[in-house]
This record gives structure tokens, sequence and C-alpha cells, in this order.
């Protein structure tokens, strides 16, 4: 074919693009509410049916509440934070974390949080494993029954996986997320959840009565919008900051240049330091969560918010948002700000943008020379699922920024 039909299934709307493979331009786009209470396929399927010619199809989806993750790590400070921000990856919405050893009221917590998926992690490669296999062991017994991707110290990850299939979880084992300390690897992880997340939670969802549309899903959607990130940092070689303002959730992500004092010197993040993160505010955005923008926007000593305003909620969500993202991270040689969201798309986008660059008392250094965008089109998710079969033609579709 010459042609891809990407489609983003939201929890409100569903947006498909035809895609020129050949050249990666944009064609045609549609925009149909989400049929979520009787069944995605059919708003999908109107959705496509709107685009003027047919083309391969590639569906990311956050309806249903997206993708659940609770981390259960070594300690905070090292593994668990490791684990949090690879699951952030993933495209994630990470509801719990948990550190050390677990007990019964660590495991009640967690199975209050209601996970799709556990991330297990703790220990660099040959370091300490006994926490590993102990919270492996209590996860194997509580009968949470929920998959678990197992990314901790490589040595026995195989032992600790055991445990766990004794007793008929289903599990991965992937490759360690902080193999070394200063040393983040979250490729393995985020590409295990992936997996995870499209055989086991997509069809649990019940978003529709047949296996088609979990057989058509291949990534959550903020993990598309994070690929079609790193795809425009890569093509235009400067760190860029995308802001996505919704009613429920605000998404923020970044790409930076490596700084490779931050990478192997004496600032060095024993952690490691992930140079394309996103981080999702659960109670930030303008419709189901306004009321903790407003919250949030009074804790953060910003100007009073107008409930009734959704530009006003959009820039407040957005502006706390980002100084969550960016407190302790260098965007200030940010060179492309981009805002996406309905709200953005549809008349607020400079207004909320100038809201968020104009912040000089959130704790963090705005870019000053950065250019403002509107993903208006919202392509950033049809480029990140293209991002592996069509790369030319992903970078195409961001040429125009």
């Amino acid at each position: 074919m010459t042609a891809a039909v990407c489609v983003d299934v939201g929890s409100t709307y569903t947006k498909a693009c035809l895609v020129d493979l050949a050249g990666g331009g944009l064609i045609a786009r549609a925009e149909v509410p989400t049929t979520a209470s009787t069944d995605v396929l059919s708003g999908l399927d109107a959705a496509v049916a709107q685009l003027p010619g047919p083309g391969e199809l590639y569906v990311c989806s956050s309806a249903g509440g997206g993708l659940r993750l609770a981390v259960v790590g070594y300690e905070h400070l090292v593994t668990a934070s490791a684990g949090h921000r690879a699951g952030l990856s993933a495209g994630a919405q990470v509801v719990h974390v948990a550190a050390g050893r677990l007990d019964g009221a660590a495991v009640a917590a967690l199975r209050k949080s209601r996970p799709d998926v556990i991330l297990l992690v703790g220990g660099t490669d040959g370091g300490d494993g006994e926490v590993l296999l102990h919270n492996a062991g209590r996860l194997a017994t509580a009968r949470l029954r929920r998959p678990v991707v197992v990314a901790g110290n490589a040595e026995v990850s195989p032992a600790a996986a055991a445990r766990l299939t004794g007793r008929g979880i289903p599990v991965t084992v992937t490759g360690n997320v902080l193999p070394r300390i200063g040393v983040l690897e979250p490729g393995p992880a985020r590409a295990a959840i992936r997996e995870v997340f499209l055989r086991h939670v997509i069809g649990g969802k019940r978003l529709s009565r047949g296996p088609r549309f979990a057989s058509l899903v291949r990534a959550a959607t903020p993990d598309a919008v994070l690929a079609g990130v790193e795809v425009l940092a890569d093509t235009t070689a400067g760190g860029v900051l995308v802001v996505d303002v919704g009613g429920a959730t605000t998404d923020v992500y970044s790409a930076l240049v490596p700084d490779a004092e931050e990478e192997t010197g004496p600032r060095r993040d024993v952690a490691g330091t992930m140079w394309r993160l996103r981080t999702v505010e659960g109670d930030l955005g303008v419709a189901v969560s306004a009321p903790g923008t407003v919250a949030a926007a009074e804790a953060e000593r910003l100007d009073p918010v107008d409930p009734g305003d959704p530009v006003a909620l959009a820039s407040a969500a957005a502006t706390v948002a980002v100084r969550r993202h960016a407190r302790g991270r260098a965007l200030r040689d940010v060179r492309l700000v981009i805002g996406s969201g309905g709200v953005l798309r549809h008349g607020g986008g400079q207004r909320v943008l100038a809201a968020v660059l104009g912040d000089l008392a959130g704790g963090w250094a705005p870019p000053d020379r950065a250019r403002r965008m509107i993903d208006s089109a919202y392509v950033l998710a049809a480029a990140g699922l293209l991002a592996a079969d069509h790369p030319q033609a992903a970078a195409g579709l961001l040429n125009p920024w």
C-alpha cells in the first residue's frame, strides 16, 4: 500500500489520519466521538470511513482508562524510581509505587490501586536479589492475578519469575531497568509492557465484543506519542517539549540532547537519566479533572482559575503539569514547544503555551528561544505508530515542524 491509516481511539474522541507513505504527507483526517459505551469499533470504523482512501491500518488506544501500572521495587530512591520512569515511557499511568519487602499492608495497598500490569524491579545485575525474590513470592501468594513484567537483577529474575508462573500468573522477563547504578535502560521493559498491554489488557477492558479491536491495537496512545516525540527530536536534532491537555489527565513529554556530565560525570543521577521522558498528571484536566486543576493551581499560587473557562483550565493544567515535569530537568535549551489536546487545537493553543513559557515563578527555567507549535492535525501519535515500520514517512509527517 502507498498509504497508511493511523487511528487513535481516545476516551472521548477517535481520531483517524490518512498518511502518504511515500512522502510522509498528511492526506486527510477525521474525528468522531468514541463509542466506548457500545463498541469502540463502531467509532473506529466510522472515522476510517470518512477518509478518502484505504491504507494499512495502525491503531493506538487510551480508551477505558488506558494502561494502569503498579511498580514494585527494591527501594524508592533508585530502583523503584527507575521502574516508575520506565513505566511512564511505556505509556502507562503509574497508579502505585511500592518499595522494599512487601508485607500484608503493602499488598493490600497494591490491590487497592487496581493495576492492569505489575512491573517488578529491584537490584542491579549481580547485586542484591533477596528483595526481588521475596516480592515475587508475595505477589505469587496474593492472588492478584495480574500480568507481571520482571525487569530486575538479571541473575535472579528467572527464579523470581518461576515463583509467579508456579501460581499461574502470566510473567514476562526482560532486561534490568537499572543494570548498574546510574545506568537507566528502560527500552526492554517498555517493549515488554507494551506487549503485555496488547496481549492481556486491551481485551480485558471489554471495549469491543469481538477479538478484532484487540488485534488491531499496536500501542497505548501515550507510548505512540512518545515515539513520535522521539522521531521529532531525532529529526530536528534539538530539544522538544510537548504538553497534551485532556479532559482527565495532562501528559508532558520532553526529549533532550544528552549531556555528557549528567550521563557519566559527577552530576549523574543514581537512578539514571531519561533523555526522553513522559509524565502524566491524573489530577489535571479540563473536564473530569477540572476540580483537581483548580485545586492544583491554588496550591501552586497561580492566578484564580474560572472553572467555566476551558482555556483558563487548560492553561493552569499545562502550567502545573510542566512545573512537575521540569523541576530538576534542564529544559532551557529546548528549541521546540508543542501543544496538543482538544482545547489547544480548537483555538486556545497559543494562550496555553504563553502561560507555560511565561511561567517564571515555577521553580524551573522555561526555554527562552523556542518555537511554539500546535499539533492541530494530531499527527504525533500517527508518527509514533509509523516510526518502526515506516521511519521516513514518520519523519516526513513531522517535517513541517
